[in-house]
């Protein structure tokens, strides 16, 4: 079946009940592209109450069928959606690039590729939970089953928006529930897109169904919804908080939050100089620095921190080389996603100049079209300071030098945030004791900014709540219920 959507042909239907539909409202998206400001669409659908309740009752429909499907048809339905989506890589990526403007080889790839192997990880799940007993030691014999949720629903972000969804409607379709997906406002194409491979890798009507549309309309209505068990958010802090109390006052659904972070590097004396510079240079310019675990706080120890200071300008200055068009291969940075992101980011940067710290490289926009911005870097931050302290979200990082082991732990962890964390050293005593302090999700040893499908991702504090990954990403998306059998009557 050929794959009838690009960047001329828009998917700009909702994706209900393995259709293309029209909205029942009439209010649209904008979409802008963010290489040149040109308009790319103004008719992307927000689904309204009556196409959410659409969705969610073709997901009731569709479930009974759908959790009790031979484990193998299951698991061969989401293989053959992964292979699917691996197969048309580019054509997901091009749908998100003229939107987000990542490009495809140093981004887009990456993205696309993370989705495919989700939904081929989970799809490996699928039969091997299975639960637990216990002999009938009291008279009663007890078993542990492990069950699916029900309707359930993600909200992707806008700087992931394809890779994410396989960490949130993979395991929760491996675990036998149905899933709706709204993509974000921002960059909602490749995610519409997916209803079309969905339906060809042979899932049911209703099983996986796509709702375009915004957070105050869309977001609100599937987090509010009383028929929908659980939602999956991933984004900003202010928006996690409105999610968990939108379920909370509706049904208390479960809930799982992946709200960013402000990740501390940490460098010691004795680390590999070149391999700290690659590192945090590399993980602070990667989708223009909109990553949500990217290394934003870099700590140097005195003894290196001259040395470190002039191998870090000159990586940056050398991504600066790297910004450019995202349409040609050889282009590694984009611009920031859009106008918005640009002037935060600027603002951050502007208000840095004014006594939180000396900009070292970068700070200016990059030509007169699109939202470009240089990479950049402050020194002697100010720890009080918001750009120390609050999450940029561009290719805007922070250094400071310490001299002692406790000093740098305590400015690390002396933030709100809590999702990533790096250490430095060729000590691997005071690597992994260092790891053990840090209050972070996930830990890197002489890297960071890292994930794995195969392991538990998300943060500790106001980075969010329950984890995706592994196999605790999988029971994030099920129940646990007691069977207990009198064995003595």
């Amino acid at each position: 079946m050929a794959f009838p959507f690009s960047k001329s042909k828009l998917p700009e239907q909702l994706f209900i009940n393995n259709e293309y539909v029209n909205a029942k409202g009439t209010k649209k998206l904008t979409l802008i592209n963010p290489r040149d400001g040109s308009l790319v669409s103004k008719n992307c659908p927000i689904a309204d109450e009556q196409d959410v309740n659409i969705a969610v009752a073709a997901a009731e429909k569709a479930l009974p069928a759908w959790k009790k499907m031979a484990d193998t048809e299951r698991r061969n339905i989401l293989a053959k959606f992964a292979d699917l989506i691996e197969k048309h890589s580019e054509e997901l990526s091009e749908l998100t690039r003229i939107t987000l403007g990542a490009p495809y080889g140093a981004f887009g790839k990456f993205e696309v590729g993370l989705c495919a192997e989700a939904f081929r990880y989970y799809s490996g799940w699928i039969g091997k939970l299975g639960g637990e007993s216990w002999p009938a030691q009291d008279g009663f014999m007890k078993i542990v089953r492990v069950e699916p949720l029900g309707v359930t629903a993600g909200i992707a972000p806008w700087n992931g928006p394809v890779g994410t969804v396989g960490l949130k409607a993979a395991p929760s379709l491996a675990a036998g529930n149905c899933f709706i997906l709204k993509p974000s406002e921002k960059t909602p194409y490749g995610s519409l897109a997916l209803g079309h491979l969905a339906k060809e890798a042979g899932l049911p009507p209703g099983v996986f169904q796509v709702l375009s549309g915004d957070g105050p309309t869309t977001g609100a209505l599937l987090a509010s919804h009383m028929r929908i068990r659980k939602i999956s958010f991933t984004g900003s802090i202010p928006t996690g908080k409105k999610i968990q109390e939108m379920a909370a006052k509706s049904n208390l659904k479960r809930v799982t939050l992946e709200l960013g972070g402000k990740s501390p590097a940490v460098i010691f004396d004795d680390a590999n100089l070149e391999n700290a510079v690659s590192w945090t240079a590399n993980n602070i310019t990667a989708n223009t620095g909109q990553v949500c675990f990217a290394a934003s706080r870099v700590y140097v120890q005195e003894g290196i921190y001259d040395k470190f200071i002039a191998g870090y300008k000159q990586a940056m200055e050398d991504k600066r080389n790297a910004v450019g068009d995202p349409e040609k291969k050889e282009t590694t940075i984009g611009p920031l996603v859009d106008e918005a992101q640009f002037k935060r980011v600027s603002g951050f940067i502007e208000r840095g100049q004014k006594g939180q710290g000396k900009l070292l490289v970068g700070g200016q926009r990059i030509g007169d079209t699109g939202f470009f911005i240089e990479p950049t870097v402050f020194v002697d931050v100010e720890e009080n300071s918001e750009i120390h302290n609050e999450e940029i979200f561009g290719p805007v990082s922070v250094v400071r030098k310490f001299k002692t082991e406790e000093e740098v732990m305590k400015i690390s962890n002396d933030v709100e945030f809590g999702l990533m964390a790096g250490v430095f050293s060729q000590d691997i005593n005071k690597a992994l004791r260092v790891a053990a302090e840090f209050e972070a999700g996930m830990v890197g040893v002489n890297c960071i900014s890292a994930m794995f499908l195969g392991q538990p991702f998300g943060g500790y504090k106001q980075s969010g709540l329950g984890r995706e990954g592994g196999k605790e990403g999988m029971l994030a998306w099920m129940d646990h219920k007691t069977v207990f059998i009198n064995t003595t009557y």
